[in-house]
């Protein structure tokens, strides 16, 4: 997702960290009503509880604190949000109130395209509170959403399966990971999960071996540049190719959903048919709820993306990203109270807890109770750099045909230089 680029983890540091529905499920826009009564709309990702609950509630405190305001808040499958809810919504001219803004390229996209308010002044205390992490969220020097949630990625395990299979100590290395891999295969159990269906599940994997690849340099310059001239782009294809050849995924991979239910990649890991999942700092509340018992399970863990030794890539940069909210620009004065209620310290506090993910206010950050996502707030904190994912870094027009490209090389009917081609392509076509 965009500008800030390589976002420097110092700054974040020092400042911090399903039910589907269609257009017509809910009208989207709200405002004044014949009775005086105000409505907001609010849109966001969460379809199951904690998380979920937890907005909802937050909506009955904000209505009963404000007279006159109702919020109809929904909740719906990510997927379905980004690609077809919220574009659909903002280019018919009847977008929610409230709704997730991705970072980077994204909020670029949708701020040039005039649909969203600029908070820069209405909420400049919100903003000196959270500091560094609202930076992904500006553009040219605007700020147009508020995250609530940001984090590394790296692999959610079963620790059960692990010990099972002889492995005592977590892999650092991409060979360590492949010997790993190896010993689970030998204990019967699927190494890792993947979602290939969805694409960018799949495309984590290139993204990743993209910056174990290519130099923070390149990065800084390739991607704003849209320049993928340097080998490194190709070699990043090349070592997933190698990768995907050691047999590391479950059958079926290409056809996996990533989150929507036990048949997913995260129900694979949830019902102990899957190892591992490479996947961002929300898997745990996602697998959590894939459970009998629709809780994060005791056996999960977290460690960082392994090293890839003799590539060009710094191993103390990570990648990872974040959820926001916007608010639409024709919106009435409360959704900015009610923003503003939501990025509150005391609400992001209650977000951490629930365990669904890292809070982005850096005033929250103690009040994470799982050790797995301590682990990530650690992790980012000691992080030199963290890129954005890449197809939210570069921008919406990137993201389908570059993830399609992954997928074709992980099935073996597309080569790493399509992956670049895919691309050059559609860096082109802009």
């Amino acid at each position: 997702m965009n500008r800030a680029r390589i976002i420097r983890v110092g700054a974040i540091a020092a400042a911090s960290a399903l039910t589907i529905g269609g257009l017509t499920a809910c009208s989207a826009g709200g405002g004044g009503n014949d009775d005086g009564t105000v409505t907001i709309t609010w849109w966001h990702n969460a379809t199951t509880d904690p998380q979920q609950g937890m907005w909802e509630d937050v909506a009955a405190e904000f209505e009963k604190d404000h007279p006159g305001v109702k919020v109809e808040v929904t909740g719906y499958q990510n997927e379905d949000l980004q690609r077809t809810l919220i574009p659909n919504a903002l280019q018919s001219g009847d977008a929610p109130d409230i709704f997730m803004v991705w970072p980077g390229g994204e909020v670029r996209s949708q701020a040039d395209a005039g649909y969203l308010m600029d908070l820069t002044d209405v909420m400049s205390d919100t903003i000196s509170e959270y500091g560094g992490t609202v930076k992904p969220w500006q553009v040219d020097g605007k700020q147009y959403a508020i995250p609530y949630t940001f984090g590394i990625e790296g692999f959610w395990y079963n620790k059960d399966l692990f010990k099972a299979a002889g492995i005592d100590e977590l892999p650092e290395t991409l060979p360590e990971l492949e010997d790993a891999n190896k010993k689970l295969r030998a204990a019967g159990t699927t190494p890792i999960a993947v979602g290939a269906g969805d694409l960018w599940p799949a495309g984590h994997w290139w993204y990743q071996f993209a910056l174990a690849a290519c130099s923070t340099d390149t990065l800084q310059k390739a991607i704003p540049a849209l320049d993928f001239s340097d080998p490194c782009w190709v070699e990043a294809g090349e070592l997933l190719q190698d990768f995907v050849a050691t047999n590391p995924f479950q059958d079926g991979f290409l056809a996996t959903s990533g989150q929507q239910g036990a048949d997913s990649s995260a129900g694979l890991v949830a019902n102990g048919n899957a190892a591992m999942e490479l996947m961002g700092a929300w898997n745990a509340g996602q697998i959590g709820s894939l459970t009998p018992d629709a809780t994060v399970p005791e056996w999960l863990g977290w460690f960082p993306m392994v090293s890839v030794p003799g590539t060009a890539g710094d191993p103390t940069i990570t990648m990872g990203g974040g959820d926001g909210f916007g608010i639409s620009k024709d919106a009435p004065k409360e959704a900015v109270e009610l923003l503003k209620y939501i990025a509150s310290e005391d609400v992001q506090k209650r977000f951490a807890e629930t365990g669904a993910g890292i809070p982005a206010h850096p005033g929250a950050i103690d009040s994470l109770t799982d050790p797995s996502l301590k682990s990530i707030a650690e992790g980012l904190a000691g992080s030199s750099y963290v890129q954005l994912w890449l197809d939210s870094d570069l921008g919406p027009s990137f993201g389908n045909p570059l993830n399609q490209a992954i997928v074709n090389l992980m099935a073996g009917s597309g080569t790493p230089e399509d992956v670049v081609k895919a691309l050059e392509d559609t860096a082109a076509a802009l």
